[in-house]
């Protein structure tokens, strides 16, 4: 944490942890890497990481919303951008003035953008999603033949430069739904006027380059999340959120901890509390359950996380004092196992980070 800083907690972002994470996705993929930036670069901050990633030869990223677009490409004047999802009447004019690329996931959206590419006379940019198998998004099988009977016709005006699908179950290599959706995908290809692809995301870069075809789209793997289920994790720590102590007491045994006295001192307890709550990002369900960390050791939290403030237990705990720092994310305390302590994922805990500590960008553009 930037000892300048007054504030009670910092969130520090490694910029070069981020490229370092970039450039080990395209060397296990063998191809090239897009830059997955939605959600504010998973809570991270958009144009600190876009710029980063670009500087280190980026040069396609992914959106998930029209304004995540528009405000990325005010960053980057000549990034590829797509737009995951897709295209309606509303919001095609605005992706094609902000030279957008809609990721198409219907019949009615490749209708749409064919029509909106004959109302502008010029062909339009286009990435169709097939959906392999995880029923949410993408054209299902029946749309595939529907379109891949009359491509020529529906896709009249437009300029095929990917087709995508999403692996459900790549978290898990021993699933067998990998598998079943690479060869749903390969068929699905086969079919389809000959196009650039892309299957993985994070955790199909790691199930090898059978799965990486001609674009791979890591998101959380940049950000330092492992996209597999167990360890070893081989992505580099990005964010490590610190905060500091802000009182220290000694309690007798038997003394209640916290909003509803959830935790009672077994002996007698040294209690340090820090300036960091629920509204920070520490869910509420890692009380009497997670740790912080001081010098690199664990030290638990008890009682109830509140919306401002967090109590550990530092009793066993050597050099602690008023303005000590505590680590709460980062390099003793993982995104995994805070994740795991909240019930959650890794994803969550990273877009669930607050915004009114200070982010302290460092090693990097």
């Amino acid at each position: 944490m930037n000892e300048s800083t007054k504030a009670p907690a910092c969130l520090t972002i490694r910029l070069d942890a981020i490229v370092e994470n970039y450039r080990l996705c395209q060397r296990l993929a063998g191809t090239e890497a897009a830059g997955v930036v939605k959600a504010d670069a998973y809570g991270l901050g958009m144009e600190r990481v876009a710029r980063a990633l670009a500087s280190a030869g980026c040069e396609t990223f992914f959106v998930a919303r029209l304004e995540e677009g528009i405000r990325l490409r005010a960053l980057l004047s000549q990034a590829r951008i797509f737009v995951l999802d897709g295209v309606s009447q509303e919001s095609a004019p605005a992706l094609i003035g902000h030279r957008l690329i809609p990721v198409l996931n219907s019949l009615d959206e490749i209708a749409e953008w064919s029509k909106a590419a004959g109302a502008q006379r010029s062909a339009l940019e286009a990435a169709i999603h097939v959906d392999t198998g995880m029923n949410r998004l993408g054209l299902p099988c029946a749309e595939l033949s529907v379109l891949a009977s009359d491509a020529g016709l529906r896709l009249a005006g437009l300029d095929l430069v990917l087709v995508v699908s999403h692996l459900a179950c790549s978290d898990d290599p021993a699933s067998a739904m990998n598998e079943i959706q690479l060869a749903r995908f390969r068929a699905a290809l086969a079919v389809l006027p000959p196009a650039p692809a892309s299957l993985s995301a994070s955790g199909g870069v790691l199930l090898g380059k059978d799965y990486a075809f001609d674009l791979v789209r890591p998101g959380i793997a940049l950000y330092g999340g492992n996209p597999r289920r167990n360890p070893p994790n081989p992505f580099k720590t990005v964010a490590q959120l610190a905060g500091r102590i802000l009182q220290l007491r000694r309690v007798d045994k038997g003394e209640g901890v916290g909003y509803g006295a959830t935790f009672h001192t077994a002996r007698l307890t040294t209690l340090a509390t820090v300036g960091l709550g629920y509204a920070d990002g520490l869910m509420r369900a890692i009380a009497n359950r997670g740790a912080g960390a001081v010098g690199g050791v664990r030290v638990p939290i008890v009682g109830r996380v509140s919306m401002d403030l967090i109590t550990l237990d530092v009793t066993d705990t050597l050099s602690v004092a008023v303005g000590s720092e505590v680590e709460f994310l980062g390099d003793t305390i993982s995104l995994e196992e805070l994740a795991e302590a909240a019930g959650t994922a890794n994803y969550e805990i990273l877009t669930g980070l607050g915004g009114r500590f200070p982010r302290i960008y460092i090693g990097a553009p």
